[in-house]
Protein backbone atom coordinates (compact mmCIF):
# COMPACT_ATOMS: atom_id res chain seq x y z
CA UNK A 1 0.00 0.00 0.00
CA UNK A 2 1.43 3.53 -1.22
CA UNK A 3 0.84 6.43 0.94
CA UNK A 4 -1.61 9.16 -0.82
CA UNK A 5 0.91 12.16 -1.30
CA UNK A 6 0.97 15.14 -3.47
CA UNK A 7 2.67 13.63 -6.32
CA UNK A 8 0.41 11.19 -6.82
CA UNK A 9 -2.42 12.91 -6.66
CA UNK A 10 -1.22 14.71 -9.19
CA UNK A 11 -0.35 12.27 -11.26
CA UNK A 12 -3.41 10.86 -11.23
CA UNK A 13 -5.27 14.15 -12.14
CA UNK A 14 -3.56 14.55 -15.06
CA UNK A 15 -4.25 11.03 -16.23
CA UNK A 16 -7.78 11.38 -15.63
CA UNK A 17 -7.98 15.01 -17.24
CA UNK A 18 -6.18 13.71 -20.41
CA UNK A 19 -8.22 11.00 -20.28
CA UNK A 20 -11.84 12.72 -20.55
CA UNK A 21 -11.14 16.50 -20.78
CA UNK A 22 -12.77 19.40 -18.16
CA UNK A 23 -15.81 18.08 -16.46
CA UNK A 24 -16.98 21.34 -15.12
CA UNK A 25 -19.54 19.90 -12.70
CA UNK A 26 -21.95 20.10 -10.53
CA UNK A 27 -24.92 20.18 -12.80
CA UNK A 28 -27.37 22.94 -11.64
CA UNK A 29 -28.24 26.02 -12.89
CA UNK A 30 -28.62 27.71 -9.32
CA UNK A 31 -27.03 26.81 -5.92
CA UNK A 32 -30.11 25.94 -4.70
CA UNK A 33 -31.20 23.36 -7.76
CA UNK A 34 -27.02 21.98 -7.11
CA UNK A 35 -28.46 21.48 -3.31
CA UNK A 36 -31.53 19.28 -3.95
CA UNK A 37 -29.53 17.74 -6.67
CA UNK A 38 -27.16 16.72 -4.30
CA UNK A 39 -30.08 15.36 -2.18
CA UNK A 40 -31.83 13.84 -4.94
CA UNK A 41 -28.88 11.35 -5.46
CA UNK A 42 -28.58 9.77 -2.34
CA UNK A 43 -28.66 5.93 -3.19
CA UNK A 44 -29.67 6.11 -7.30
CA UNK A 45 -27.88 7.22 -10.20
CA UNK A 46 -27.81 10.98 -11.39
CA UNK A 47 -30.06 9.94 -13.95
CA UNK A 48 -32.93 9.36 -11.77
CA UNK A 49 -31.84 12.38 -10.28
CA UNK A 50 -32.22 14.25 -13.03
CA UNK A 51 -35.59 12.68 -13.92
CA UNK A 52 -37.17 14.09 -10.65
CA UNK A 53 -35.18 17.64 -11.29
CA UNK A 54 -36.41 18.38 -14.52
CA UNK A 55 -39.54 17.19 -13.37
CA UNK A 56 -39.36 19.99 -10.74
CA UNK A 57 -38.25 22.47 -13.61
CA UNK A 58 -40.50 22.19 -15.67
CA UNK A 59 -43.60 22.93 -13.08
CA UNK A 60 -41.14 26.04 -12.46
CA UNK A 61 -41.22 24.82 -8.62
CA UNK A 62 -37.13 25.22 -8.21
CA UNK A 63 -37.71 27.54 -5.48
CA UNK A 64 -37.81 26.26 -1.33
CA UNK A 65 -40.59 28.21 -0.80
CA UNK A 66 -42.38 26.50 -4.32
CA UNK A 67 -41.28 23.22 -3.04
CA UNK A 68 -42.72 23.97 0.66
CA UNK A 69 -45.92 25.08 -0.53
CA UNK A 70 -46.73 21.54 -2.23
CA UNK A 71 -49.02 18.81 -0.47
CA UNK A 72 -46.04 16.26 0.61
CA UNK A 73 -48.00 13.81 -1.08
CA UNK A 74 -47.52 16.15 -4.11
CA UNK A 75 -44.07 16.34 -3.18
CA UNK A 76 -43.38 12.88 -3.36
CA UNK A 77 -45.29 12.49 -6.49
CA UNK A 78 -42.66 14.80 -7.95
CA UNK A 79 -39.83 13.28 -6.47
CA UNK A 80 -41.04 9.55 -7.65
CA UNK A 81 -37.99 9.24 -9.80
CA UNK A 82 -35.03 9.62 -7.62
CA UNK A 83 -36.62 6.54 -5.73
CA UNK A 84 -36.87 6.53 -1.93
CA UNK A 85 -39.29 9.49 -2.64
CA UNK A 86 -41.00 9.72 0.58
CA UNK A 87 -37.95 9.64 2.47
CA UNK A 88 -36.50 12.34 0.32
CA UNK A 89 -39.28 14.24 0.07
CA UNK A 90 -38.94 14.93 3.97
CA UNK A 91 -35.18 15.96 3.24
CA UNK A 92 -36.35 18.26 0.27
CA UNK A 93 -39.10 19.98 2.81
CA UNK A 94 -35.99 20.46 5.97
CA UNK A 95 -33.50 21.68 3.78
CA UNK A 96 -35.99 24.02 1.88
CA UNK A 97 -37.03 25.35 5.56
CA UNK A 98 -33.18 25.49 6.80
CA UNK A 99 -32.93 27.88 3.35
CA UNK A 100 -35.15 30.02 3.41
CA UNK A 101 -34.95 30.34 7.80
CA UNK A 102 -30.89 31.03 6.89
CA UNK A 103 -32.30 33.46 4.42
CA UNK A 104 -30.02 32.25 1.71
CA UNK A 105 -28.88 33.61 -1.05
CA UNK A 106 -29.59 37.41 0.23
CA UNK A 107 -27.37 36.65 3.15
CA UNK A 108 -24.12 34.96 2.76
CA UNK A 109 -23.91 30.95 3.84
CA UNK A 110 -21.78 31.21 7.31
CA UNK A 111 -18.23 31.52 6.05
CA UNK A 112 -16.33 29.44 8.20
CA UNK A 113 -16.80 26.39 6.21
CA UNK A 114 -16.68 24.14 9.46
CA UNK A 115 -19.85 25.54 11.06
CA UNK A 116 -21.58 25.78 7.94
CA UNK A 117 -20.54 22.13 7.04
CA UNK A 118 -22.24 21.23 11.21
CA UNK A 119 -25.27 22.31 10.28
CA UNK A 120 -25.83 20.86 7.03
CA UNK A 121 -24.72 17.86 9.13
CA UNK A 122 -27.47 18.47 11.65
CA UNK A 123 -30.51 18.26 9.22
CA UNK A 124 -32.47 15.68 8.55
CA UNK A 125 -30.92 13.35 5.90
CA UNK A 126 -28.16 15.24 5.48
CA UNK A 127 -24.57 12.92 5.71
CA UNK A 128 -21.26 13.53 5.32
CA UNK A 129 -21.13 13.08 1.14
CA UNK A 130 -24.23 15.00 0.60
CA UNK A 131 -22.88 17.76 2.86
CA UNK A 132 -19.66 18.01 1.17
CA UNK A 133 -21.11 18.01 -2.11
CA UNK A 134 -23.27 21.00 -1.22
CA UNK A 135 -20.69 22.51 0.38
CA UNK A 136 -18.25 22.25 -2.70
CA UNK A 137 -20.23 22.54 -5.57
CA UNK A 138 -23.10 25.13 -4.35
CA UNK A 139 -21.17 26.90 -2.08
CA UNK A 140 -17.83 26.89 -3.70
CA UNK A 141 -15.89 25.61 -0.16
CA UNK A 142 -12.67 23.53 -0.29
CA UNK A 143 -13.54 20.54 0.63
CA UNK A 144 -13.07 16.91 -0.73
CA UNK A 145 -16.38 14.83 -1.34
CA UNK A 146 -15.58 10.59 -0.80
CA UNK A 147 -18.18 8.67 -2.22
CA UNK A 148 -18.14 5.25 -3.82
CA UNK A 149 -16.18 6.02 -6.60
CA UNK A 150 -13.56 7.57 -4.62
CA UNK A 151 -13.30 4.85 -2.27
CA UNK A 152 -13.06 2.17 -5.21
CA UNK A 153 -10.42 3.98 -6.97
CA UNK A 154 -8.23 4.87 -4.53
CA UNK A 155 -8.07 0.97 -2.86
CA UNK A 156 -7.54 -0.53 -6.61
CA UNK A 157 -4.08 1.91 -7.14
CA UNK A 158 -3.02 0.75 -3.97
CA UNK A 159 -3.31 4.32 -2.44
CA UNK A 160 -5.40 3.76 0.46
CA UNK A 161 -8.48 1.72 1.91
CA UNK A 162 -11.48 3.30 2.95
CA UNK A 163 -13.36 0.95 4.87
CA UNK A 164 -17.35 1.82 5.56
CA UNK A 165 -17.26 4.41 8.48
CA UNK A 166 -17.69 8.04 9.36
CA UNK A 167 -13.74 8.00 11.00
CA UNK A 168 -12.41 6.56 7.78
CA UNK A 169 -14.64 9.33 5.83
CA UNK A 170 -13.19 12.01 7.42
CA UNK A 171 -9.71 11.13 7.38
CA UNK A 172 -9.44 10.65 4.06
CA UNK A 173 -11.52 13.86 3.37
CA UNK A 174 -9.29 15.97 4.96
CA UNK A 175 -5.57 13.94 3.92
CA UNK A 176 -6.99 15.15 0.45
CA UNK A 177 -7.83 18.55 1.35
CA UNK A 178 -4.44 19.12 2.97
CA UNK A 179 -2.81 18.02 0.20
CA UNK A 180 -4.23 19.91 -2.04
CA UNK A 181 -5.28 23.28 -0.23
CA UNK A 182 -7.72 25.91 -0.68
CA UNK A 183 -8.68 25.56 -3.98
CA UNK A 184 -12.43 24.34 -4.34
CA UNK A 185 -12.46 24.45 -8.15
CA UNK A 186 -9.31 21.72 -8.46
CA UNK A 187 -11.12 19.36 -5.55
CA UNK A 188 -14.64 19.46 -7.93
CA UNK A 189 -12.66 18.42 -10.68
CA UNK A 190 -10.39 16.03 -9.13
CA UNK A 191 -13.65 14.31 -8.05
CA UNK A 192 -16.02 14.69 -11.18
CA UNK A 193 -13.06 13.13 -13.01
CA UNK A 194 -12.62 9.83 -10.57
CA UNK A 195 -17.06 10.13 -11.13
CA UNK A 196 -16.26 10.25 -14.57
CA UNK A 197 -13.39 7.27 -14.60
CA UNK A 198 -15.98 5.41 -12.30
CA UNK A 199 -18.30 5.27 -14.22
CA UNK A 200 -16.73 4.61 -17.78
CA UNK A 201 -14.00 2.14 -16.56
CA UNK A 202 -13.23 1.33 -12.63
CA UNK A 203 -16.85 -0.28 -12.12
CA UNK A 204 -17.49 -2.50 -10.04
CA UNK A 205 -16.70 -4.91 -12.86
CA UNK A 206 -13.41 -3.35 -14.30
CA UNK A 207 -12.83 -2.50 -17.57
CA UNK A 208 -9.24 -2.92 -16.75
CA UNK A 209 -8.08 -3.31 -20.37
CA UNK A 210 -9.88 0.45 -21.44
CA UNK A 211 -8.20 2.05 -17.81
CA UNK A 212 -5.51 4.67 -19.05
CA UNK A 213 -4.10 3.80 -15.09
CA UNK A 214 -3.51 0.19 -15.70
CA UNK A 215 0.22 0.70 -15.32
CA UNK A 216 -0.05 1.68 -12.28
CA UNK A 217 -2.78 -0.02 -10.86
CA UNK A 218 -1.89 -3.50 -8.80
CA UNK A 219 -5.53 -4.77 -8.91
Amino acid sequence: MQALDEDRLALLFQALSGAYGKQDWWPGNTAFEICIGAILVQNTSWANAARAIERIRRRDLMQPGALLDLEPASLEDLLRPAGCYRQKARRVSVFCRWWLDARLPSQAPDPDTGALRAVLLSLHGIGPETADCILLYAFGRAVFVVDAYTRRLLSRLGLAQVPPGRRAYESLRTHVESLIGPQPAYLGELHALIVEHGKQVCRARPLCERCQLRTQCPY
